[in-house]
């Protein structure tokens, strides 16, 4: 604890902001006032249209469901999700710039938008019941209205926001039917399993609405998304144990960025040199010292020349940003199998071992494991859930159907030939560890995660450190969309570009929404604008401690960590604070001055080739 304390107060010190905290052109600082202020804006224009709705004659009389819904449907709803978005879409249209042309266009271009495509699913659903007399409940609609506004706000933010160039892929969908089929298998398991469980009526189902778990909803809708996970998670468990029977030990190169580390790269190459003495093979390190103003280079020097196996040497690359320093680390590699490491992750003595063994398939081409706190810092009891949930679990779950996006960079193994033949790391840009990795996927290789190849990494210890490496990572997804746009647009078919890569756009948007979404509960809940909703503090319960809750326990039981659930109030808070930072990421995105025309046939046409190093 001392040790970590120590650590922790000389970091303080330290700057970690650098030219990856808001890549040029690409992003901005966020003033900390920008978002509490969109909140504001936020909140009174979702006081003024609940008003209008619910005191003008006219729209009150109209608009029977307290919500900007034309179609017929029936029974009630949560919240009154149109009200709640298009208040959402006026806030961050008149946040995202300070040119007011800028603010008045956008907004006016999103809340167009979204009102077209709710004025289309409206008719859809009129001429339907008009055809076939079916009609649909208030809850289906108010859950189609809510999808369809986070994917508007996603795509307009690729649209209108200054983005990476698109870089043309190499998209092998030879196995794309075949992952579908077993995708659509395991989701009819869980249909079935979630609809049997909903039809028992079981006590145990009212307790858990009496305590707000289920936010008003069956069982059954709650349980499908666990259900479905859990299946995928257990198949990928099941494959992985053959590759635990195997024993592989190539010789390795390893290469370390690092930036102002004096504090912590001693001990860096310290648990590397241990993880060197458990394996069978050599092992190589080159520290990459990037623009250090401290004495990185002089602290890792000696703790090589303290090293009992591991041999290395200290490299200097002037040239700022962490990609730069990876790809002249990659072109120093003269092994077959290259190892990532971030200067500040201490790896397990037997991390070599346990991700290296994967790689006796000859289609594994990225392997990573598990970033375990070192404890004692302030957000390290709420990480430790994170990890478990995240990489612990979904991690290793997406790759029963090999649709796994991004191996951290903390400790990414790869076969050396991959990133290579990509063109290297992506400078320029956040998320470069993930577009390798994304790229070597779809280019037919798979992808792992092994929970059981631990490392510890090192977590922010104050807000303001939070604050930066959320916003970068929370930033990256549209960085990545951008750049690999073609799996979004092109025609070829693949889990990642049609599923999953849309998913984490949507779910981006949904948790950039959070706060404002608990907001609006408050207004409506406090005021005599919630006649209609007798569920709208349930669903807020439900949103922010209900399902996490669950989650969070389930996995830190997989990771056989039981008592990590006294965690649990504290991951609630980061789920909040990882919400407010999503918000200020959106946010830190520099406005293009025509918007980027991202899905347009002009956009997908095939361009010259160029480094892929280069954003």
């Amino acid at each position: 604890m001392a040790q970590q304390d120590s650590t922790t107060a000389k970091k303080d010190n330290e700057t970690y902001w650098s030219v990856d905290s808001a890549p040029r052109r690409f992003a901005e600082k966020v003033s900390p006032w920008r978002a509490p202020v969109l909140l504001l804006i936020f909140c009174l224009v979702a006081f003024v249209l609940l008003w209008l709705l619910n005191n003008l004659p006219l729209l009150n009389a109209y608009f029977l469901h307290n919500d900007i819904i034309f179609a017929p449907a029936t029974g009630g709803h949560a919240i009154p999700v149109r009200i709640f978005l298009f208040s959402f879409l006026v806030a961050f249209g008149m946040s995202c710039d300070p040119r007011w042309k800028r603010k008045l266009t956008i907004t006016a271009d999103l809340v167009a938008t979204y009102f077209l495509f709710c004025l289309a699913l409206d008719l859809l659903l009129t001429l339907v019941f008009a055809g076939f007399g079916i009609i649909f409940t208030l809850h289906i609609v108010e859950i189609a209205s809510g999808l369809i506004g986070f994917a508007i706000f996603s795509f307009k933010l690729l649209e209108h926001g200054e983005m990476p160039s698109r870089l043309p892929l190499n998209i092998d969908s030879a196995q794309t039917r075949l992952i579908a089929a077993r995708l659509l298998f395991v989701a009819s398991i869980a249909g079935v399993f979630a609809w049997y469980i909903g039809s028992l009526n079981l006590p145990v189902e009212a307790r858990l609405r009496n305590v707000s778990l289920l936010g008003g909803i069956g069982p059954g809708v709650f349980l499908f998304l666990p259900l479905f996970f859990i299946l995928l998670y257990l198949g990928a468990v099941v494959e992985a144990q053959m590759a635990r029977k195997s024993t592989f030990s190539p010789d390795l190169t390893v290469f370390v960025p690092a930036h102002n580390e004096e504090h912590i790269i001693t001990e860096t190459i310290k648990a590397m040199d241990s993880a060197a003495a458990a394996y069978a093979g050599r092992v190589r390190l080159l520290v990459m010292n990037n623009g250090s103003v401290d004495q990185t280079q002089q602290v890792a020097e000696y703790a090589l020349s303290q090293c009992s196996v591991l041999t290395g040497e200290v490299i200097d690359v002037p040239q700022p940003g962490k990609a730069n320093a990876l790809n002249k680390g990659l072109d120093m590699v003269q092994t077959d199998f290259c190892v990532r490491v971030d200067a500040d992750t201490q790896l397990h003595p037997q991390a070599f071992n346990r991700a290296l063994r994967h790689f006796v398939d000859p289609t594994v081409g990225v392997v990573g494991g598990l970033p375990l706190p070192p404890g004692g810092g302030l957000f390290d009891r709420a990480r430790f859930l994170e990890v478990a949930v995240k990489h612990g679990f979904y991690s290793v779950a997406f790759s029963a159907i090999n649709s796994v996006v991004g191996i951290p960079g903390m400790f990414s193994v790869y076969r050396t030939e991959i990133p290579r033949s990509l063109g290297g790391f992506v400078a320029g840009m956040n998320g470069e560890d993930t577009d390798i990795s994304l790229r070597a996927g779809e280019s037919g290789y798979k992808l792992l995660v092994d929970p059981s190849a631990r490392y510890l990494s090192e977590v922010p210890a104050t807000y303001k450190h939070m604050r930066e490496q959320r916003t970068r990572w929370f930033r990256s997804v549209f960085h990545i969309s951008a750049r690999c746009r073609d799996l979004l647009y092109a025609p070829q078919a693949s889990i990642r570009g049609k599923i999953t890569l849309p998913y984490m756009l949507v779910n981006s948007a949904r948790r950039a929404m959070m706060i404002p979404l608990a907001l609006f509960g408050v207004i409506e809940y406090f005021t005599v604008y919630d006649s209609f909703n007798i569920l709208s503090w349930q669903a807020l319960v439900a949103v922010f401690i209900g399902a996490p809750a669950i989650m969070a326990t389930l996995c830190a039981c997989l990771l056989g960590r039981p008592f990590a659930v006294l965690f649990l109030p504290e991951y609630l808070v980061l789920r909040i604070l990882r919400a407010y930072f999503t918000l200020e990421a959106m946010l830190s995105i520099s406005i293009n001055k025509k918007g980027c025309p991202i899905y347009s046939r002009e956009a997908l046409r095939k361009p010259r080739p160029k480094s892929s190093r280069i954003a």
